[in-house]
């Protein structure tokens, strides 16, 4: 025999009253005691291993200040350790590959975020607010044959 539920409290009774609890976060590190993410952006691809230490970035064997010379793409990958307040507790060793510096740039802030989440998991919260957690899924349309880039056409004449 089918039972009718009317009224919502009739729909919760069927539920069931207890609700689902959020899945519990743990620590993801190496044998090394080190983060490792995995970030992206574009046809860019960054691996970024972040341990406890003085606060030093490196990009591909290099300085981040040096690989990335204009300040705004500094700033761009400082962006997850200013918000997290934790800029020189981490040191980062970053390998970047693919695509150009604004792209490999948003690949490393993915991933420094990713890396911050695997060491601890309680700054998830407040980097996926601020959208650091979200791969940038735009990348370049491809070009149509018949058709001077993707969208472009060739010069129209009617004669």
């Amino acid at each position: 025999m089918v039972t009718e539920t009317k009224t919502l409290a009739d729909l919760a009774a069927v539920k069931g009253s207890e609700p689902e609890a959020a899945p519990v976060r743990t620590q993801k590190l190496d044998k090394l005691g080190r983060a490792y993410a995995t970030g992206k952006r574009k046809n860019a691809v960054a691996r970024v291993w972040l341990k406890p230490g003085k606060g030093m970035i490196t990009v591909n064997e290099k300085d981040y200040k040096a690989y990335f010379a204009r300040p705004v793409l500094q700033m761009l990958l400082q962006q997850p350790l200013d918000l997290a307040n934790r800029a020189t507790q981490y040191d980062i060793r970053i390998s970047v590959a693919g695509g150009g510096l604004s792209g490999q740039a948003g690949a490393v802030r993915h991933g420094i975020s990713k890396a911050l989440t695997y060491y601890e998991p309680e700054l998830r919260g407040v980097l996926k607010k601020q959208g650091f957690l979200t791969r940038d899924s735009r990348v370049v349309e491809r070009k149509k044959y018949g058709k001077v880039k993707a969208r472009k056409s060739f010069q129209f004449s009617k004669r």
